[in-house]
């Protein structure tokens, strides 16, 4: 693991002592958008989240805005989930799809007061942005990157009460998807940056998230304020840790080139907080989408993994995961978690049995591995395709 300590550019007075994330964890391989990985007390970090909330650097996300009368419409014709009526200052998961129905891209998008702002993990920004200008033609929507804006998370149960809820006047009864302007800095400023409620994440999905999606000339003094109304200063590896164990996927870290929407779960209408509304039509990869929901099931499933951690040997992203020596699965993320232990997300062959024992082979040394049965969820949705097919056959 890299120990260096990091300042990073718009948290210098805050981040003192950090340990930078390693390396091309998650997908992240530029140490310009490295953030802090913990800061001494990584275990302890993920705990505060249990019994306080905690604040955590995400400037390693990629910001951008879309601008114009058509954003909406134009976005909603281009990806996955139905946008065209998405209310001010309300949120929505998004996927952009290949001819296929393979997953290219996730993002989350806010509009406030105009504009649709997008984040996306900051390897993708660079190829989200250049696939949406490609698909302007002659839509009045204009996308640009704004390295000017980051953000920041917060997580735990006192995120959206007390004095922190107070700080950014959260409304008491605002909901998951619901977005509101931040308060004014000093006396004389316009309100800059948004909140945004994310779904909850931890072992049992019981830790509210907000994004706060700011200025970076602004979040040093964000960052300050929060930690004074309470917030506990944590590294990324506390919010993965929750979100693994949430099994939320991280697209390109859980998901391969071979992966569609219903594998990782991402099936859903805003209102289910999914990523790809089943209802609408005319977007890149429909067909696919369609044609798993109504007839079959996806060939592997999301599942969280639970690791030896008692070796030296560690699995990566991408590492094999197999049964009897058969390839039956791909390891995705990976975390010590300060409860569960070394665990991870893997995308693992729908047919193979829950309770049989898994290894995951790095550098050529198996650890040894099983599913967690919660984990495992059940696909029983009724099938409108194949039931007309077998009332056809039963005459």
């Amino acid at each position: 693991m890299n120990q260096s300590v990091i300042l990073t550019s718009h948290l210098d007075a805050s981040t003192s002592g950090a340990v930078a994330e390693p390396a091309g964890v998650y997908g992240h391989d530029d140490a310009s958008r490295q953030v802090a990985w913990h800061y001494g007390d990584p275990l302890g970090e993920q705990r505060a989240a249990t019994t306080s909330t905690i604040i955590v650097d995400r400037s390693d996300r990629a910001v951008l805005e879309v601008s114009g009368e058509e954003r909406l419409s134009w976005l909603h014709t281009i990806s996955s989930q139905f946008i065209s009526d998405l209310p001010d200052r309300h949120s929505a998961e998004n996927l952009s799809l290949d001819l296929n129905g393979r997953i290219v891209e996730h993002f989350v998008l806010t509009d406030i007061d105009g504009v649709t702002w997008i984040d996306t993990p900051g390897p993708r920004g660079a190829e989200l942005a250049a696939f949406l200008t490609s698909m302007v033609f002659w839509a009045k929507a204009a996308p640009a990157p704004r390295a000017d804006m980051c953000v920041l998370t917060l997580v735990g149960g006192t995120a959206r009460t007390g004095a922190i809820a107070e700080l950014l006047e959260i409304p008491a009864g605002a909901a998951v998807y619901d977005a509101g302007d931040l308060p004014e800095l000093h006396h004389d400023d316009e309100p800059l940056g948004f909140w945004r409620i994310m779904p909850p994440i931890g072992e049992d999905r019981s830790l509210p998230v907000v994004d706060l999606v700011v200025p970076e000339s602004e979040a040093q003094q964000r960052w300050h304020s929060l930690v004074d109304a309470g917030a506990v200063p944590a590294g990324s590896w506390a919010y993965h840790a929750h979100r693994i164990a949430a099994r939320r996927p991280l697209v390109h870290v859980d998901t391969d080139d071979r992966t569609i929407p219903h594998e990782v779960h991402w099936i859903g209408s805003r209102e289910e907080q999914g990523a790809v509304h089943l209802d609408k039509g005319c977007y890149r990869g429909q067909e696919t989408v369609a044609r798993v929901h109504n007839l079959g099931r996806s060939p592997r499933h999301l599942v969280l993994i639970h690791l030896d951690g008692s070796t030296d040997a560690r699995p990566q992203t991408g590492d094999p995961l197999t049964a009897a020596g058969r390839p039956v699965g791909r390891i995705g993320s990976v975390i010590d978690h300060f409860e569960l232990g070394l665990i991870a997300l893997a995308l693992v062959k729908r047919g193979v049995n829950e309770t049989i024992e898994l290894a995951a082979t790095t550098d050529g040394e198996p650890v040894a591995a099983r599913v967690d049965p919660d984990s495992v969820v059940a696909d029983g949705h009724p099938q409108a395709g194949r039931e007309a097919i077998d009332r056809l056959r039963k005459g």
